[in-house]
């Protein structure tokens, strides 16, 4: 029974020293390069001497040993590793000062991506990589637009985009940059005056473009109201003429049937005529014609 209480206990202990010296291996054995643990987007360039002998950059747990060598072993002690993120950067460039055609000053905004495509390249071919981009992005930029037409600077942005692309890529892979996607995203002007005058031509030209089509819509509506009096004064006047050839046709089925009423007919439209003339009428008692003789 004390057999298996010293041997329980001697197990417990034996667990927590491993516990405690197991990372502390690990971490003596990664020190000494037996083994390196690459992360997403991350390249490690090993050097012995000066001189590059590999670079690891799929991510994982890799051993150098088997990739460089018993070289491998001797880069903590006269080497060194470096550590290169490989992630997908982004850059904007504000205010690049450029000059049209015209002579007017105006400033670019240029938004560009790159990543780090070769390591090696970018840790020793250039002292700071990421300052010489963006120098060569904003010399490219203001190279490409300069004393070209305003309203091509305007309106053409992805053309000229793709030619300051086209500019700086193959210098920048000589730094062991890839350059994706480049965008010139604002055009502006720096001079406040002409901005001004800009805005002042532009709603003079609104004000004279509402003006034309209200005037035009006026005319419109006129024209229209022209046309419509017109066929209806047309369509009026056809009904005019087209009445007396109605009566005419009903006076003469009248005449035919009862030439009485006919008579009726007509005296009741020449009194309708006669009242409507406002003729004087003079009402004389039958049998007045000496009256008449001397009136």
């Amino acid at each position: 029974m004390l057999f298996d209480i010293d041997s329980s206990l001697g197990l417990s202990v034996a667990f927590i020293v491993g516990l405690l010296y197991i990372p502390l291996l690990l971490a003596i054995a990664r020190t000494l390069g037996l083994y390196a643990i690459v992360n997403e987007r991350e390249a490690q360039v090993f050097t012995l001497f000066g001189k590059v002998i590999g670079t690891l950059d799929e991510p994982g747990l890799r051993f150098p040993l088997g990739y460089f060598g018993p070289k491998a072993l001797l880069v903590p002690f006269f080497g060194k590793l470096y550590r290169v993120s490989t992630t997908l950067r982004q850059h904007y460039l504000r205010d690049q000062m450029v000059n049209s055609e015209e002579g007017t000053p105006m400033g670019v905004g240029i938004w560009y991506e790159m990543r780090v495509s070769d390591p090696v390249a970018y840790l020793f071919r250039n002292a700071n990589p990421d300052a010489s981009l963006q120098a060569n992005v904003a010399s490219s930029t203001i190279s490409t637009l300069s004393n070209l037409e305003m309203d091509k600077m305007l309106e053409d942005r992805h053309q000229l985009s793709r030619r300051v692309r086209a500019t700086v890529s193959p210098l920048s892979e000589q730094w062991g940059y890839q350059l994706g996607s480049v965008y010139i995203r604002k055009v502006a002007f720096t001079d406040r005056q002409m901005v001004d005058n800009i805005t002042e031509k532009v709603v003079k030209r609104l004000v004279q473009v509402t003006s034309a089509m209200k005037q035009d819509g006026e005319n419109r509506v006129g024209l229209i109201k022209s046309e419509t009096a017109f066929n209806v004064s047309q369509q009026m006047a056809e009904a005019a003429a087209t009445r007396p050839a109605i009566v005419g046709e009903a006076l003469n089925a009248i005449a035919q049937q009862d030439p009485e009423v006919l008579d009726a007919v007509m005296e009741v439209m020449e009194t309708e005529q006669l009242i409507h003339s406002g003729a004087k009428v003079e009402m004389l008692p039958a049998g007045a014609e000496l009256m008449v003789q001397v009136g």
